[in-house]
């Protein structure tokens, strides 16, 4: 069982979010709006769900507010198709995104695709190039100093690099890292690897190459 944060401003959503992931036997609590959102909500979240359009403090500022507070993949219920307004919410911290409407089975797939791969704990360390890779702590170093990736950026960096010289496509390394079929998320995966991008280099990395056409690799292996 998990304990499932899901705030949105719609009722009728809040109580249908809250009957079906109840379902599957979670512990779901539902808040009407960002502001109510604790530190105490934050501390014992395995799963934030988190709506964007809401009066006064939205989903993005809310994400921004507490995503330091918490441990736990966040995801955002947006009605906004605006490639940019998602590609925001990832960039502030957030893991994943649903458009709205959504169909059930897929919250409740997408939701137990996230809690599963926050179970998985390897305890290794990995070098590739300049950087070290603690698959325990999932933490990204360069040298002594620490790479500041989302839970996002660091999942799909980490699978880039435990397999070098191996491309993936946008689908393939949605679906890898956070275990759902992704073939709509391509623009999640894009922007996660340019955040990465930008902070590897700001380290003096840049493993990750382009296969036009294709999708992406690591090419230091």
């Amino acid at each position: 069982m998990a304990h499932i944060l899901a705030v949105d401003d719609d009722a009728d959503l809040r109580a249908l979010l809250k009957t079906a992931l109840e379902r599957d036997g979670h512990q779901v609590t539902a808040l009407p709006g960002g502001a109510a959102v604790t530190a105490e909500h934050c501390r014992w979240a395995d799963c934030i769900l988190l709506d964007v359009m809401m009066p006064g403090e939205d989903g993005f500022a809310t994400c921004r507010r507490v995503r330091s507070l918490a441990d736990c993949p966040i995801l955002f219920l947006t009605a906004k198709t605006e490639e940019a307004d998602v590609l925001t919410g990832l960039g502030l911290g957030g893991d994943d995104y649903l458009t709205k409407p959504f169909r059930v089975a897929e919250l409740r797939a997408r939701v137990a695709a996230h809690l599963r791969r926050e179970g998985r704990t390897p305890r290794t360390r990995l070098r590739r190039g300049g950087l070290d890779f603690d698959l325990g702590e999932r933490a990204v170093y360069a040298g002594e100093t620490p790479v500041r990736l989302t839970r996002g950026e660091y999942a799909i960096c980490a699978h880039l690099a435990t397999h070098p010289g191996q491309t993936f496509t946008k689908e393939q390394l949605y679906e890898a890292v956070f275990g759902f079929d992704g073939t709509g998320e391509d623009s999640a995966v894009t922007e996660h690897i340019k955040n990465i991008r930008a902070k590897l280099r700001a380290v003096g990395e840049n493993p990750i190459e382009t296969v036009w056409g294709v999708g992406y690799k690591w090419k230091n292996g």
